[in-house]
């Protein structure tokens, strides 16, 4: 034990040699992405969440609020969500086009996950165009299928239940008031 304790010392409170004085190298600059913080609010029970970025907002509802499973006809929950998301896009968006993005995970054909999606952002459009007092909103349905989920749906081999929960999903999309 005491050998390998002076041995410690000996290497601490030896002195650090100090480089040539002629040396020289090329100084290089550090160049490195930038990349956005995107924050992300989420509901408790994880239904709901709320991404910034700039001026550009994105609410997502997880589709197990929003509809029975494979289906596309909107919840009575639903609409007590959709009445929430309606009064803020009324109260801070900025007008212009609102896009409803349908996604699905990564059960199922492609072609029917499309389908799929796009029915349900078309539900869901309709009922938010119902619910909005502002007339200045477009509301732009799309359906994404599967192509982009927002968690992985498989994790090292492995399906992962709680993310492709999070991947079946309306969101609306809208720029807000400066």
């Amino acid at each position: 034990m005491f050998r390998s304790l002076s041995v410690a010392l000996a290497l601490v409170l030896s002195p650090t040699p100090a480089p040539p004085a002629n040396a020289t190298g090329p100084v290089e600059d550090l160049v490195l992405p930038v990349e956005d913080i995107i924050g992300e609010v989420e509901s408790l029970d994880g239904t709901e969440s709320e991404t910034k970025l700039g001026k550009q907002v994105t609410v997502a509802l997880t589709s197990d609020v929003l509809f029975a499973v494979d289906k596309w006809v909107l919840t009575a929950e639903a609409r007590k969500r959709l009445q929430e998301v309606a009064r803020k896009i009324d109260a801070e968006g900025a007008g212009g086009v609102v896009k409803v993005e349908g996604h699905t995970d990564d059960q199922g054909t492609d072609a029917y996950n499309v389908t799929l999606s796009q029915r349900r952002a078309q539900a869901v459009q309709r009922a938010v165009r119902g619910l909005l007092t502002g007339g200045d909103a477009d509301l732009q349905a799309k359906g994404y299928g599967e192509s982009r989920p927002k968690v992985p749906n498989i994790v090292d081999g492995k399906p992962v239940a709680a993310n492709r929960a999070k991947n079946r999903r309306v969101e609306l999309v809208f720029n807000v008031k400066q």
